[in-house]
């Protein structure tokens, strides 16, 4: 992959744009039932879960128990509104790839509708299965939606369909992770509310270190 693929239209700091907190949703209620139920059937009950690139919700299903949810994302004011943490951190993965967490912390991670802004997502993936615990899940899930001058040229040169399968890209050359899978939720959830936003996933294992 070229350097010229990930280059953004705003490559001023990060840490700028985040600065203002964004309290509102990123897609539609329709969407979010569909990567809540995800999370359900993925994230084991009791464990302790990674929100990474996390804001002031963590879209985990609300009945469902879990030992700790830690959140890293960019702005301190939307992780301090979100109910579900139970601490987080403030860190650019932009700047530095290596997550501040010791090996085989988590039992479960999740990327929700962010994974379009790494400008080196190898490496992040990469030290994620570092911090996952042998066979843990990571959901990696997106919609239609992006902040366009953040958002990677790759990202925004392709289709939806193809975002899952440059997503599974990512996952096969950190060679660390297993069992890749790319998933449509633009179903709705039965019962669930309606809604025009899609949800796509990549699910993938945690390989053995």
């Amino acid at each position: 992959m070229q350097d010229a693929a990930f280059a953004r239209y705003d490559e001023t700091d990060d840490a700028r744009f985040y600065v203002q907190p964004r309290l509102v949703e990123h897609i539609d209620d329709g969407a979010i039932a569909a990567v809540i139920e995800l999370h359900r059937e993925i994230f084991p009950a009791g464990g302790v879960i990674l929100d990474c690139m996390s804001s002031w919700v963590s879209h985990l299903p609300p009945d469902v128990d879990y030992a700790s949810v830690v959140g890293l994302g960019m702005n301190a004011t939307e992780l301090a509104a979100n109910p579900r943490l139970d601490r987080y951190l403030v860190h650019d993965l932009n700047k530095d790839p290596t997550l501040p967490f010791e090996d085989a912390t988590f039992d479960g991670i999740e990327i929700c509708v962010s994974i379009q802004y790494l400008q080196n997502p190898v490496a992040v993936l990469a030290d994620l299965a570092r911090v996952a615990k042998p066979g843990a899940p990571i959901v990696i899930s997106f919609s239609n939606r992006c902040f366009p001058t953040k958002a990677v040229a790759i990202w925004q040169q392709l289709s939806n369909h193809e975002h899952g399968r440059l997503v599974r890209s990512y996952l096969e050359a950190t060679e660390r992770w297993d069992a890749i899978a790319i998933v449509d939720r633009c179903a709705p959830v039965p019962g669930g509310p309606p809604r025009r936003d899609p949800l796509y996933a990549v699910i993938a294992r945690a390989g053995a270190a």
